[in-house]
């Protein structure tokens, strides 16, 4: 039996629910199909702890930013949770590498509340982490999104508004055809006005099939998956309580001897959660060891004991996830007649989630025959089409 649907969304991560609640709120008829059960640890959506913060110098991101802190409080509310159950304010300190006026100056021009602080005095306050050279605190507007919680709350609003949520529906195939998009799932077939693809690791696969051929305005990045492995450390003896922790980043100055630049956050209950960035092994999503790298778990434990003192580098408990990383470290968000593609968050896109799934709903209430305007064009295919794009360094947490 085939199905005739509006809207289709694939992938029930925090993008794809994202998407779904902004188009269930905004009264249109949608279905949310996601592959695995709710909760699963699969992808890139799963745990308790992601970064909130706007410490970004490019306009972009700091929109997309902006917008979440208001959305994220819309989503509590909507989803009847108390005001901080889904984000909750810590602050956060950055240090290392000097971007004093890139970043600081495009806070000051946002009206963002910070500070700058020498090293000591961080260290005063926060005694559980040491620092290297000037700190930013970002002292209003950063903390801890409960990545868990955050998906949920996206399907139970978008379910309240009317939206389909569906789990175990395996998509093998979106096919996009005059008129329509065809969605081959394990349990038949939708036929859709418009289809959002938001599948993570899996999106080479699908979105190679669907557009096997792109037009040279709009090919398909290459997308790095690798397999991450940050961890939950227990917290030293005599160290600060969980809850006075902010989330922190760190880029340390060359040379240095760690494979990547550093995040960290408390996570209530588990520890404090630090992780190089973009630097685990690659991986196919379908056949992942979840074990962590024993040498890359090594020089985590090195890292934490030089520069985390108040968690302890030999009690700990590793994490496994996935990041999609394009060659640029931005984000692809873009359509392609009925197809809107969401993809690439290279490690660094969980704490826009509401505002992209604004921007994917928009981009599929837009005129399929006409060129796609709700995204940034930071964000589009297009940057493809110019050739090789350099490489970049990421953008921890």
């Amino acid at each position: 039996m085939t199905e005739h649907v509006s809207h289709v969304v694939v992938g029930g991560g925090v993008m794809g629910s994202a998407a779904a609640w902004q188009l269930a709120r905004a009264g249109h008829d949608v279905v949310l199909l996601e592959r695995f059960e709710p909760g699963h640890a699969n992808g890139a959506s799963h745990g308790a702890s992601r970064i909130y913060r706007t410490t970004y110098s490019q306009p972009a991101y700091l929109d997309l930013a902006q917008e979440a802190f208001g959305l994220w409080r819309e989503l509590e509310r909507d989803a009847g949770l108390r005001a901080d159950a889904v984000l909750t304010l810590t602050g956060g300190v950055s240090h290392g590498v000097p971007r004093r006026t890139e970043i600081g100056d495009a806070l000051a021009a946002r009206g963002i509340p910070h500070e700058w602080l020498r090293p000591e005095e961080a260290a005063d306050r926060w005694p559980g982490l040491r620092f290297e050279g000037d700190v930013l605190h970002e002292t209003a507007t950063a903390g801890r999104v409960h990545a868990d919680r955050a998906v949920a709350a996206f399907q139970s609003a978008a379910r309240a508004h009317g939206a389909d949520v569906r789990h175990g529906v395996h998509v093998r195939h979106v096919h996009p055809g005059t008129g329509s998009v065809r969605v081959v799932t394990d349990r038949g077939d939708l036929v859709a006005g418009t289809v959002v693809v938001a599948v993570g690791a899996w999106s080479a696969g699908l979105l190679g099939e669907a557009f096997p051929e792109p037009d040279g305005a709009a090919p398909l990045p290459s997308l790095v998956v690798t397999q991450e492995q940050p961890a939950h450390f227990a917290l030293a003896l005599g160290a600060p309580a969980e809850g006075t922790w902010p989330a922190f980043t760190h880029a340390p100055a060359e040379p240095h001897a760690w494979p990547s630049g550093v995040y960290g956050l408390a996570t209530p209950g588990e520890g404090i959660k630090v992780g190089f960035h973009g630097v685990g092994p690659r991986t196919d999503p379908d056949r992942r060891t979840f074990r962590p790298e024993p040498g890359q778990l090594a020089q985590l434990q090195d890292y934490v004991r030089t520069w985390v003192p108040g968690a302890d580098a030999d009690r700990f408990v590793p994490v496994s996830c996935t990041y999609t990383t394009t060659p640029d470290h931005d984000f692809v968000l873009d359509r392609v007649g009925r197809v809107v593609i969401a993809a690439g968050f290279s490690g660094h896109g969980f704490k826009f989630a509401p505002s992209i799934g604004r921007v994917l709903a928009e981009l599929a209430r837009e005129d399929p025959d006409a060129s796609p305007e709700a995204a940034d064009r930071l964000f589009s295919l297009a940057r493809f089409a110019r050739g090789p794009v350099a490489q970049v360094p990421g953008r921890a947490g």
